[in-house]
Order: structure tokens, then C-alpha cells, then sequence
């Protein structure tokens, strides 16, 4: 899962963040697209309190980088790669 940034190939995929289109490198995960393309480090707020939270493990154990990939939410951003088209939306508190 782990590519050194040295052995990326030249291709790039077209991925959506939060409806902005972005040119990434193929084989990334979507944690890294989000830091290195979104704008914004944040992937979710707390359900608790609102606060922005970003990825910070990257091996799965924090739950931090949920984001929603195609319509599935609570998906761990640092686990899944991109691929071309794909959709992904940062999580918000739902107003109620």
C-alpha cells in the first residue's frame, strides 16, 4: 500500500473533494489526495462538538479521517486509494 513519492508513475486520476475536481497522482490513498489537494487538512468534525479533525494515524487505528467515498459514508480516508472518477465528500455535524 505504501509507495515511496520517487516510484509514482506519471498518471494522474481525476478525483471530486467536496465538488472541486482535482488531478492526483494514481495509487495514492485518499487521506493524502484530501491533505495534499483539498485545500483544508480536515476530513470530518466531531459529533461531539464540532471540531475539524484530520487524518493522523494513517494505518487505520484513529478513525480520524472518516470521510464519505461514492455516496458510503464512515469510510477511513487513509485506507482506501483513489481512483479516477471518484467521489468523496468531507463529513459534517448534521444541523438538528
Amino acid at each position: 500500500m505504501f509507495i515511496p513519492v520517487d516510484q509514482f508513475e506519471d498518471r494522474n486520476v481525476t478525483i471530486t473533494i467536496d465538488k472541486q475536481e482535482f488531478q492526483v497522482p494514481e495509487g495514492i490513498s485518499v487521506a493524502a489526495a484530501i491533505l495534499g489537494h483539498g485545500g483544508h487538512a480536515d476530513c470530518r468534525c466531531s459529533f461531539v462538538h464540532g471540531e475539524k479533525r484530520a487524518p493522523f494515524c494513517f494505518i487505520g487505528v484513529c478513525h480520524e479521517c472518516l470521510v464519505e467515498i461514492d455516496g458510503k459514508p464512515n469510510q477511513q480516508a487513509c485506507l482506501v486509494l483513489v481512483r479516477d472518477g471518484m467521489h468523496i465528500v468531507k463529513q459534517q455535524v448534521k444541523e438538528g
